[in-house]
């Protein structure tokens, strides 16, 4: 079977998931190439970490880099099958990974609530498997929590935002909520990919509806 002969929006089974490695992608860097702090652990006591997709993760990266309190990003993919999966495994929607970014933060700086309102604000949650022209499984919009108290802020807040964005109009939120299993790094030239490719590709999909993190019950 060709590696591109299915459709790339229908969710592949563990069964008939592309195979993958037993060994890491090779030359992922140590080092975030803007902060320079590490993008591959061990991380400094007291950092959290959170779990994004939201579309190409080229762009997601950034808006994550840029916030106060995030003390390092990584690009890399989540949610499927495959181990160690390639890029070109993960676009071929056979792997049933998600391209995702890693966050790490520092939760003296600043709070999982706010990522996750970054997180909504900065894409559409309702478009399924796709991000604007990006259409494959591996731009479905999902968080990966690790444990119950990320789990439920997620819910918390797509609940919120589910009201906020119905009554602009927008239909139900697609989002995958699910634990983390394992993150994969992606391949070297991705990490940070919109810092050494200031023109690169960088499509913006937000609704601009906001997502009321801090109000009472949010």
């Amino acid at each position: 079977m060709s590696l591109f002969s299915r459709s790339t929006t229908q969710p592949v089974t563990r069964e008939d998931a592309l195979p993958g490695r037993t060994h890491a992608l090779p030359g992922v860097p140590e080092l975030h190439a803007v902060t320079g702090n590490r993008i591959q652990p061990p991380f400094p006591d007291g950092m959290r970490t959170a779990v994004f997709g939201a579309g190409c993760f080229w762009g997601v990266e950034k808006v994550f880099w840029e916030l106060p309190g995030v003390y390092s990003t990584a690009v890399g993919y989540a949610g499927g099958f495959t181990p160690n999966p390639t890029y070109e495994e993960v676009c071929s929607a056979r792997t049933g990974h998600t391209e995702v970014v890693l966050v790490v933060f520092d939760p003296a700086l600043t709070s999982y609530e706010q990522l996750l309102k970054a997180f909504w604000e900065d894409h559409d949650p309702t478009q399924g498997m796709r991000q604007g022209n990006d259409v494959g499984t591996q731009y479905r919009s999902a968080i990966y929590h690790d444990g119950p108290e990320q789990e439920a802020a997620a819910r918390a807040t797509r609940d919120a935002y589910q009201e906020r964005l119905r009554a602009a109009g927008y239909g139900e939120i697609t989002t995958e909520i699910a634990p983390l299993g394992e993150f994969f790094y992606a391949e070297g030239y991705h990490q940070q990919y919109l810092y050494k490719v200031p023109n690169g590709y960088c499509p913006v999909h937000s609704t601009g509806v906001s997502c009321p993190v801090g109000l009472p019950g949010v």
